[in-house]
């Protein structure tokens, strides 16, 4: 029997080929296994091939991205989704777990080699065994997942069964559900390219227009790009500061962000005028403590609204 390792090789390399012979390039960097229980990972490599100086690393085409857009094109999905899509039954992050599952399913899928590398099993607790589970009781955190898989459940019996008999299993939806969560990324479609869908009955006017405008951001999976998003160790954050234009930007282990301002470090002798500029940005999200207002997420029980001393 081939070992775990062989395997996941196999399936890596199987993976490789898919991605190149669809267009993808891997430019100055390598996909590779990290080891047990931590998934493929994307790595640069010391020479980067056909870099052509640009600093891209890897290319996948937008024909490969996974999106909504995509699965109402689906010659079986789509009939079946596409009027409860249009009248918001279902929406459309649904819609690309739904293509996860069906696609499992199918021995001659074409995405079946991205599909076989994906994580079988994920660690937050919604993947808990019950004596783990029971470990939580009475915190927030038991009582968040028990809500989360009650929802989960009801989604499958209401929606997913409804439209893809053939799948038996609500396992399959808690699957598609971690991987879609661990691994969308907002992808920039021009308009002139939305999955083949806005240059149905468009003229050659209309299309040349969209050129100029801005990209059309979608929410999908990416194959490929899509493991960047996981780190090996808990705490892996890289950060640059360029004193010219006062700006600072991290990449963290799940998605790079670029701040403006951080709770008023980069504030710091900076000129009236440079702090007047930063007023009209967009705001900077950061995750904290506020004292006082923090004491307005507990409630006496779920889903009750009383008040207690």
């Amino acid at each position: 029997m081939m070992a775990d390792a062989d395997l996941d090789e196999a399936k890596l390399q199987l993976f490789l080929q898919w991605l190149q012979a669809n267009g993808g390039e891997l430019r100055g960097s390598t996909i590779r296994h990290c080891g047990p229980s931590r998934g493929f990972g994307v790595f640069s490599t010391s020479l980067p091939a056909h870099n052509n100086g640009d600093g891209v690393v890897m290319v996948v085409p937008l024909n490969l991205a996974i999106t909504p857009m995509r699965v109402l094109q689906d010659p079986f999905l789509g009939p079946r989704c596409r009027a409860l899509f249009e009248e918001g039954h279902i929406d459309d992050r649904f819609l690309i777990m739904l293509f996860l599952m069906v696609e499992r399913l199918r021995s001659n899928s074409l995405w079946k080699p991205y599909l076989d590398i994906l994580p079988s099993s994920f660690g937050n607790p919604l993947w808990f065994t019950e004596n783990e589970l029971n470990e939580l009781k009475g915190t927030t955190l038991y009582r968040a997942t028990m809500l989360q898989r009650k929802s989960l459940q009801a989604l499958y019996q209401d929606k997913v069964k409804g439209l893809v008999e053939e799948l038996s299993h609500s396992d399959e939806l808690q699957r598609a559900n971690s991987i879609f969560w661990t691994r969308a990324l907002n992808i920039p479609f021009p308009h002139s390219y939305d999955a083949g869908i806005l240059l149905e009955n468009n003229s050659g006017d209309e299309t040349s227009k969209s050129v100029n405008r801005d990209p059309l951001w979608v929410e999908g999976l990416v194959p490929g790009i899509d493991f960047c998003n996981h780190v090996q160790e808990k705490y892996n954050m890289k950060t640059s500061y360029e004193e010219q234009d006062k700006e600072s930007s991290f990449l963290g282990g799940d998605y790079g962000a670029s701040v403006t301002q951080d709770a008023g470090i980069l504030l710091e002798n900076n000129s009236g005028d440079e702090t007047s500029k930063s007023v009209n940005r967009d705001p900077l999200w950061v995750e904290g403590l506020v004292p006082g207002i923090d004491f307005c997420n507990h409630g006496v029980d779920p889903g009750s609204s009383g008040h207690s001393n």
